[in-house]
């Protein structure tokens, strides 16, 4: 039999904000959290700014916070989003009532590789390196890093460390997950997670994804494949999905963690459903590691098996005519093909009604969270079904025609008198993989 999974609880860390209110306010005022890094030089980098999270401290949101101290920032975004949404959920009191089984509550994740210990890392390649000829020397290096390197640090760079932390934080003992996808891997954890709830292995699961690569490999590796936007004139305005003259994404870094749950166990205990996912796809362009196939199939397949499986024909209206889907969470990274083909498959998907259903893309304020960003992206598709606001994609001034769909420009949109009753959320990712969630409004 297949259950139902509906959200109960939610959780993020955003370079906007540490709750979920808060975060969802700043999105609606189409707020930038785009600023210079200040977490290491990055004055001689062509991009030198970023969606930094600022003023986080573990110990506002975990007593444990003194445990994960060589934790990496990974580690510790995802520790203080899972508790958001733990608590959201209310399953601190259930493990009080003794109405949670752990054995049967999961985690999956979709978390970065570790925060590298950079200065060591570079102290070992520098007295490995032979300038006479030009070399690296073994032995040189091992005998730098066994003396440098940190074995609590080396063990953090693990990509299931994060995972692992999560699952013991919160005495999870049940299926235990984690994918890097890349851009997608945490939208592939909310789906992977509802597919095991649904055929019965779990009765809750912890999913999402936690992310940082502000430090010097992570933003100069997409330096060196021209990813990232340039502006440094003016930051703020340098993530602008869709827009004629974008040029790049913007980095950003956090967590966002949503519970999962079975619709039948959540009412047990009497939690409160905020809103239920319906359907789930994905698939592979199986084309080139760091190009969109050009016919766009992998995320026309993705968004039409989610559509499929939630029951909705996207090219069928209601009996009002309005369109079955009112939100799309778009993708949207700010990159001239992104966007482009992005475009071109809503489209096909969507057909007649695409011009009808508002797009937008949360990456404008946020920056791109990379293996969190598909998480952000779920929890903006269910605040907008809770409050009938939608967010905009800020920086938005020269149209383009290749991105001709309605992108909720620059300013929020009230739908609050028509109500927002099922929103698809898109993630595509480097390599290939495209995962789309469809976020339902929760009918009993």
């Amino acid at each position: 039999m297949s259950r139902r999974v509906v959200i109960t609880g939610m959780g993020w860390i955003t370079p906007l904000g540490h709750d979920i209110e808060s975060v969802w306010s700043a999105l609606l005022q189409g707020k930038s959290g785009v600023g210079p890094v200040t977490r290491f030089d990055a004055s001689t980098c062509p991009t030198n700014f970023a969606a930094e999270v600022r003023g986080f401290r573990l110990e506002d949101f975990n007593a444990d916070h003194a445990y994960y101290e060589n934790a990496g920032l990974s580690t510790k975004y995802a520790i203080a989003a899972a508790t958001m949404a733990w608590k959201d959920a209310g399953l601190d009191r259930a493990l009080e009532s003794g109405s949670l089984d752990r054995t049967r509550v999961g985690v999956y994740m979709g978390a970065g590789e570790g925060s590298l210990d950079f200065e060591n890392f570079v102290r070992a390649n520098l007295a490995g390196w032979d300038p006479a000829t030009r070399t690296v020397q073994g032995v040189a290096w091992a005998q730098t890093a066994t003396r440098v390197f940190d074995a609590a640090r080396e063990i953090e760079q693990e990509p299931n460390i994060t995972v692992s932390y999560v699952a013991q934080a919160f005495g999870c003992f049940g299926p235990a997950f984690n994918c890097m996808t890349a851009c997608a891997a945490s939208t592939q954890a909310i789906g992977e997670a509802f597919e095991i709830i649904r055929r019965g292995d779990a009765v809750a699961m912890l999913a999402g994804g936690s992310h940082t690569m502000i430090h010097p490999l992570g933003m100069s590796g997409f330096i060196r494949l021209t990813a990232m936007s340039r502006r440094r004139d003016n930051p703020e305005t340098a993530a602008r999905p869709f827009d004629a003259t974008r040029d790049g994404f913007v980095m950003g870094e956090g967590a966002a963690i949503v519970v999962l749950e079975d619709l039948d166990h959540a009412l047990a205990r009497g939690a409160t459903p905020l809103a239920e996912i319906a359907g789930y796809g994905s698939s592979a362009d199986a084309f080139r590691i760091t190009d969109i196939a050009p016919e766009h199939r992998g995320a026309q397949t993705a968004m039409r098996q989610a559509l499929k499986q939630a029951g909705i024909d996207p090219r069928e209206p209601d009996a009002s005519g309005r369109p079955r889907v009112h939100y799309v969470c778009a993708h949207g990274t700010g990159t001239q093909e992104n966007d482009k083909l992005e475009t071109a498959a809503i489209k096909a998907v969507f057909g007649p009604l695409a011009p009808s259903i508002p797009v937008s893309s949360i990456k404008s304020m946020l920056g791109h969270l990379i293996q969190a960003a598909g998480a952000a992206g779920t929890i903006a598709c269910v605040q907008a079904i809770r409050t009938g606001f939608l967010p905009p994609t800020i920086n938005y001034q020269n149209p383009d025609p290749n991105c001709d769909l309605d992108v909720v420009p620059n300013v929020a949109r009230d739908l609050s008198r028509t109500g927002v009753d099922v929103c698809i959320n898109n993630s595509a990712g480097f390599g290939g993989q495209n995962d789309v969630v469809v976020v339902r409004r929760f009918v009993p």
